[in-house]
Order: structure tokens, then C-alpha cells, then sequence
């Protein structure tokens, strides 16, 4: 419940950037003329070598509603539709100049995440695939051509690159064991709270832990948090960077076993004891995590791309726009002419 939804390393936040990707998808299959050749297609942005056609962004644009059904209104306005060309185009680039070695991870990697989708999902994965007149080989190819492009920049990054980076977000690595006690702004029967009702019951429940109550014991009354309120309250060695920004700071600043004063979420109001934290260092992170760390200095690269490469590549949209509806013209009034012409 507590869970930060911000992505910190490239490799897990691409999925994020499913608005901004390219997919290219279908060719040779366009629809055939009276004549028996491929039907042209429209050609919606042009750049210094090569295009995107209409199918393409469309296919995008699908792919974005299927990954982010919240986005289903943000994706018909002209001026995120315009961005997400830009962007289309940029990782169109970035995805044909990738070398043959981060394509082959891109592919497995691909693989890897589909199986995981198919395992969380089950047939709704297939459902919501004919739901948005997609296929499973669109999501696949759609997530390599992302994956390469991240392994082919990670590639470049050096180790002095990559411990510079981790020396940048080193908090986030930071293992806690955190008890606590949330007063949601919504309790677990669904009833609604003001700010004002669920800070005086928190204050409450930070004097009664400060008398020595039982903080297991409460948790397990009081807390509106079922990812932890079974478990009096406990989540046991974490990593802080899981947690929404207010409770991560919490977690990594109150002192080892003191009460905090009610911290506010997105959640509510959280009562906190921080239990035990450990901070890592470079020498100590996994292989999975150095290869995160690499990938966000990746990202960086690849927004260096953004600001000074992109504007050369000269792109020229011809997206359609909507139409505004048409303002109805005020009535002309009937000059006198005509008025003295209806009086005869």
C-alpha cells in the first residue's frame, strides 16, 4: 500500500515511458489498391531519414490505452499527441542505431516480461489484448525495441559513470525495518475521513505509543493499512525506495526506535518506529542492482540525446488536428428596411 510508484532505474521505469516509444509494426501488409499494389499510406511526420505513417502512431497511441488505461483522455489532445510524435521519432532513431548485442537482450528481455504479464494476468491479458485490436507480437516487439535501446546505452556507461550515479541516489538503497500505524483518509470498511478527523486520531495513537502501549497490539486495532497491519504494523527489511516520498524520508531520518509525530501521505496520517536500517555501499550492491544504477546513468545519456540531437533530426508533423466546434454567429438584427417592409 505504501508503495512509491516513481521508477528509479531505467530498465524498470521504460514501461513508464510506453507513452514516448516507437512499435513498427506491420510492414508490407498495408491494404491492396484496385490495381493489385500496396495501398499508400498516410504519412503523418517526416525527419532527416526516415518517417512515421499514420498506422504506426496509431498503433502507439493504442499501445499507450492498452500499458495505461488512466491515459485514455490525455492521448486524443493535439499537443500531447505532438510530443508523443516527437518522441516516437527520437526512439525510432535510437532503436535502429542500438548494435546486434542489445537487440539479443532486448528480445530476452521482452520474453521475460510478456511470461511475467501472462503470469499476473492470466486470460485477461488475452482479453484486454483483443480489447484494444492488439496482439501479443505488438507488445513484444514494442518492449524490445525499449530494452534494446537501454542496453544498448548501458553498454557505454563506464564504471566511474555508474558510481557516480549510485553516489547520487545511494539513500535510495538503504534496507529499513518500519512499524507503523496509518489513519486513512478512508477506513478499511470504506468509510470516508477529513484531514482533521484522522491527524486527531493519530495524535491520539502517538500518545498512547509513547506511554508504552503495545505498538503490534494497536497496529492490528487501529491500522487502515492491510499490507502490514496483520503483521502488527511491520514491514520487515525493505528497501526505503519502495515507499512514497514522506514515509521514505521518515524511514531514513527518525532516530532507531523513537515514536515519530503523525507524518502525512497521499495515504493519511502514519505513526511510525523505525526498527533497524542499513545503508549500503557500492561495493555491496547485487549484480541486478548495479546494472539498475547503470541504467539510470543510461537514461541521463539518453536525455543528453533528447536536448541536442533531436532538434537536428528536422522533423515536420502533418498530424490532423480536431476540429473546434463551430461558434454560432449571433443573429443579425432586421434592419429597418425589412421591418418597415414587414409593417406594410
Amino acid at each position: 500500500m505504501l508503495s512509491n510508484k516513481s521508477k528509479r532505474a531505467w530498465t524498470t521505469a521504460i514501461l513508464a515511458l510506453a507513452a514516448i516509444l516507437v512499435l513498427s509494426v506491420g510492414a508490407g501488409c498495408g491494404q491492396k489498391n484496385k490495381t493489385g499494389g500496396a495501398a499508400k499510406e498516410k504519412v503523418v511526420a517526416t525527419y532527416n531519414g526516415g518517417q512515421i505513417t499514420e498506422s504506426e502512431f496509431n498503433k502507439e497511441l493504442d499501445l499507450m490505452v492498452f500499458l495505461y488505461p488512466q491515459y485514455e483522455q490525455i492521448v486524443a489532445m493535439d499537443e500531447f499527441k505532438e510530443f508523443l510524435l516527437e518522441q516516437q521519432v527520437a526512439y525510432k532513431v535510437l532503436s535502429e542505431r542500438a548494435g546486434s548485442d542489445a537487440k539479443a537482450e532486448g528480445e530476452k528481455m521482452a520474453e521475460e516480461q510478456i511470461k511475467a504479464m501472462h503470469d499476473q494476468a492470466g486470460d485477461e491479458f488475452k482479453a484486454d489484448l483483443d480489447k484494444h485490436k492488439l496482439t501479443e507480437q505488438d507488445v513484444k516487439n514494442y518492449m524490445a525495441k525499449m530494452f534494446s535501446i537501454d542496453a544498448d546505452f548501458r553498454s557505454k556507461v563506464s564504471d566511474e559513470q555508474t558510481k557516480a550515479q549510485f553516489d547520487k541516489i545511494e539513500d535510495d538503497f538503504t534496507v529499513a525495518s518500519v512499524r507503523h500505524i496509518l489513519i486513512g483518509l478512508t477506513t478499511s470498511d470504506n468509510k470516508e475521513r477529513t484531514k482533521e478527523e484522522a491527524l486527531k486520531i493519530a495524535k491520539d495513537i502517538e500518545a498512547k505509543l509513547k506511554a508504552g502501549e503495545d505498538f503490534a497490539k494497536l497496529a492490528k486495532e487501529y491500522s487502515d493499512d492491510p499490507g502490514s497491519k496483520d503483521n502488527g504494523g511491520l514491514y520487515e527489511n525493505k528497501e526505503v525506495s519502495l515507499w512514497v516520498p514522506e514515509f521514505k524520508k521518515a524511514a531514513i531520518e527518525l532516530p532507531l526506535n523513537q515514536i515519530s509525530e503523525p507524518i502525512e501521505t497521499s495515504y493519511g496520517y502514519h505513526v511510525l518506529r523505525v526498527e533497524s536500517r542499513t545503508e549500503k555501499t557500492f561495493d555491496e550492491l547485487t549484480d541486478d542492482q548495479k546494472k539498475n544504477v547503470k541504467s539510470m546513468a543510461a537514461g541521463e545519456q539518453i536525455n543528453e540525446f533528447m536536448q541536442k540531437e533531436l532538434p537536428k533530426l528536422n522533423i515536420k508533423s502533418n498530424l490532423p488536428k480536431k476540429e473546434e466546434p463551430k461558434k454560432e454567429e449571433p443573429k443579425k438584427e432586421e434592419s429597418n428596411q425589412d421591418q418597415n417592409k414587414e409593417g406594410k
